[in-house]
């Protein structure tokens, strides 16, 4: 009889009364429904920006929806200021020819201009206007014939070339005068 009341305890539950069932049982439903509720919560109304972007921020929606490009109107009665040659370098021409990058002859390299400069004025206008090798037309600028010009002459009289600095058209010359005049 020893054995059998062995058997009985090793057999034994945690829960010993019926109100520790009940208890067990709501616990067992109510609990996982509770911790579903809250993960809802936090994930639902918690204000967490998107994981690992930025997409639906202000800016990269306004960024998304800008327009492609922009009409820009000048009033083309109005003074003209033309730029130096040294002016149109420094904003343009030296992004290259300052550093010589991809073949182009660097400000001052007489040996580098000297084949240049045999070709003539003409020949180093042309390639500065339409472009030549890597570099685009007017550099990739956006400058008056006369403005690249300027500056084909600045380089290449750096370079021991000696050019004339192109005059400014007449018709053009009287306007900017009057424009001028009108302003005082």
């Amino acid at each position: 009889m020893s054995d059998s009341h062995d058997d009985e305890d090793q057999h034994e539950s945690p829960i010993k009364t019926p109100r520790q069932l009940i208890w067990t049982i709501v616990a067992a439903f109510v609990l996982p429904i509770l911790i579903i509720i809250l993960l809802v919560n936090y994930v639902a109304f918690g204000d967490q920006p998107a994981a690992g972007s930025a997409g639906l921020s202000e800016q990269a929606v306004a960024l998304r929806i800008a327009p492609v490009g922009v009409v820009e109107l000048r009033d083309a009665s109005g003074p003209v200021v033309l730029k130096t040659g040294e002016q149109v370098y420094a904003t343009q021409c030296s992004a290259c020819h300052a550093a010589g990058v991809a073949g182009s002859p660097k400000l001052g390299d007489e040996a580098a201009w000297s084949p240049r400069v045999k070709a003539g004025f003409e020949a180093l206008l042309t390639s500065a206007l339409k472009g030549k090798g890597a570099m685009a037309a007017q550099g990739g600028g956006d400058h008056s014939d006369l403005e690249i010009a300027r500056a084909v002459v600045f380089m290449a009289n750096k370079g021991g070339a000696k050019f004339d600095e192109p005059k400014v058209p007449e018709a053009a010359a009287s306007a900017a005068s009057a424009a001028s005049a009108a302003a005082k």
